[in-house]
């Protein structure tokens, strides 16, 4: 079995942005040269999110919406996480979105369903990020 590794890095303008990384992972795909097996693709940063779903910008503005319902992120007081930062509704985004997906690696290709993408997901922006994918298989 082989194991393949690479790192995306994200620095976002804005709080709050949502990337599709589709084409990234399947550029790590091919490099790898795995042809059958698994990939995991992780935020590693407990302030943003990897996810799959529809790349669809009515549902982007969905996501936004809802989220910012759940976690608002003002005011900053309601928070007992806030105080060095100002960040606890990005905690709070994250645990809802989640941490990681795993997509199955068939003939080289991600192994999707009709219209689903990958998606990175910050919810506190303006700092240097970081999403792993490991790609395991032969």
């Amino acid at each position: 079995m082989k194991s393949f590794r690479k790192v995306l890095h994200f620095r976002l303008p804005s709080r709050r942005g949502l990337v599709n990384i589709t084409k990234d992972v399947q550029k790590a795909i091919d490099d790898s040269g795995i042809l059958e097996g698994l990939v995991l693709v992780n935020a590693m940063n407990i302030t943003a999110s990897v996810f799959i779903n529809d790349d669809e910008s009515g549902l982007h503005q969905d996501y936004e919406t809802w989220l910012e319902g759940l976690a608002p992120e003002k005011p900053y007081s309601q928070y007992q996480h806030n105080g060095y930062e100002d960040n606890a509704d990005a905690h709070l985004k994250r645990t809802i979105m989640g941490r990681e997906t795993v997509v199955a690696v068939t003939d080289g290709q991600l192994d999707f369903g009709t219209w689903e993408q990958i998606f990175y997901f910050e919810f506190d922006g303006k700092r240097d990020k970081r999403v792993l994918i490991k790609i395991i298989g032969e």
